[in-house]
């Protein structure tokens, strides 16, 4: 067995791995990136967000050319679809996002590894026939879908995230197990390209983290869009085609071709023998972390998905970053506060800091300003009039606390929220900040006015 000695080894090649990898190698430290996949990216880029985007994007066309072209007096006759010419639209996004990133790696010279890797002790990594050692090691391994025990994954008919983003052909009946931001925007992909979605959610609400009143409009939309929603309702199986669920007392039964399992993701840490390190895990089974993402283990460091927090791909890169600088010896650091959650669907769900909901759960004196697309010049010439902006404010203070935006592009929309809460900006710092006209951001500052009732657009 050969053996080779780094500054840093980074277990994992998703968001947080290589963006951690490739920040140390910017500090100069010479840097080992693991993966078990030929291609890197990890979950994210191989077989979650950009893949799911691209199929997204792609439905949407679909839905665009089928239901709404001929409203802006564009005709087109015989619309159909060409699954496999989709699919390879998305593979063709994928291979150039992955291949970019093994791009970067050879340009940054972080020497790549592929192959499982396993502790031999907490500086010593096996994989395959080669031992790597490292005065500091990370661990970003993400994680994997859930699987339900009396209903385990089959790949065929009972699937994960996975296999919803290749299926060939259209299922006529999906049920969705699962009404969060994956079992939401893979249920959108295939009722719009024809399947009949049931999603199937254990809450009393689908996207569950956002306030009440966003909830029940977003519902309605997707409700209007043709997906039916069924809530509070504990699935109990799966058997000859029929999914089974009850709800207060009652059996529920849903036919179905294929069922989507998306009940939440896992830490992955399968097989990397931490014990052998002095890596700890957590009563949830996450790695056990101090401030700094330090391990139990001396030199040994936890990132992302494996470890508490939200299971989103830029706390992963955030992570990452702040711990490749700690590494160097220089100064990182994360927001975990102000980390934005996005659903993308149509329109998206956006929010970042504590909800209306919330605040008010816990005794907080808040303002809330709204502002509605429909009263949007931009938002309406983009058939985009639904939804709205949501600006939480402490009473006293104007501070934004929290925002909530459903509608078109939320996601890109969030952004500048975000950046204003980051130093501690007010509704008025914001409602001050010029915006372009026409454009869907002035939606946010009109709604930033709304705090103090002082909306130009709205009543």
């Amino acid at each position: 067995m050969s053996s080779q000695s780094f500054d840093l080894i980074v277990i994992g090649a998703g968001p947080g791995g290589y963006v951690c990898a490739f920040r140390a190698a910017q500090l100069g430290l010479k840097v080992a990136l693991i993966d078990k996949r030929p291609a890197l990216g990890g979950t994210c880029l191989n077989v979650g967000c950009i893949p799911s985007k691209a199929l997204l994007a792609s439905s949407e066309h679909f839905v665009f050319a089928q239901k709404h072209a001929a409203e802006h007096g564009i005709k087109i006759d015989g619309v159909s679809i060409d699954i496999p010419a989709m699919l390879k639209k998305k593979d063709g996004i994928v291979a150039k996002m992955t291949g970019g990133v093994a791009l970067l790696a050879k340009a940054r010279k972080v020497t790549v590894f592929t192959g499982e890797a396993s502790f031999e002790n907490a500086s010593t990594i096996k994989v395959g026939d080669q031992s790597l050692t490292a005065k500091n090691i990370v661990i970003a391994t993400g994680s994997a879908p859930v699987e339900l025990p009396f209903m385990k994954f089959d790949g065929e008919t009972v699937i994960s995230s996975t296999e919803a983003l290749t299926l060939t052909e259209v299922p006529k009946k999906l049920v969705v197990v699962g009404g969060g931001a994956i079992g939401l925007e893979l249920g959108s992909v295939w009722a719009r390209l024809g399947a009949e979605v049931t999603i199937v959610e254990f809450l009393p609400k689908i996207a569950a983290a956002n306030d009440d009143d966003i909830v029940r409009n977003f519902t309605r939309i997707l409700q209007k869009q043709g997906l039916k929603i069924e809530c509070g309702a504990k699935v109990t199986g799966f058997a000859k085609g029929i999914l089974t669920a009850e709800r207060d007392g009652k059996v529920l039964e849903f036919p179905a071709d294929k069922v989507l399992v998306a009940v939440g993701r896992r830490p992955y840490a399968d097989n990397l023998n931490l014990a052998a390190a002095g890596v700890e895990l957590t009563d949830k089974k996450r790695i056990k972390v101090d401030a700094h993402l330090k391990t139990t283990a001396a030199g040994v460091w936890a990132i992302g998905d494996v470890i508490d927090g939200p299971m989103l791909a830029h706390k992963a890169e955030e992570d990452g970053v702040a711990v490749a600088e700690w590494i160097a010896g220089k100064h990182g650091h994360i927001n975990w506060d102000l980390m934005p959650a996005i659903i993308y669907t149509e329109p998206e769900v956006a929010s970042v800091g504590i909800g209306e909901d919330a605040a008010k759960a816990k005794g907080l004196a808040v303002n809330v300003g709204k502002f509605n697309f429909a009263a949007n010049a931009r938002a309406l010439a983009n058939d985009a009039g639904d939804g709205y902006v949501k600006i939480i404010a402490d009473a006293k203070t104007d501070k934004i606390l929290g925002a909530q935006i459903l509608g078109r592009n939320a996601g890109e929309l969030i952004s500048e929220i975000v950046t204003h809460m980051e130093y501690g900006g007010s509704a008025e710092d914001l409602a001050r900040t010029i915006h372009a006209h026409p454009t869907m951001s002035e939606a946010v500052k009109e709604a930033a006015l709304a705090v103090s009732k002082s909306a130009i657009h709205a009543i």
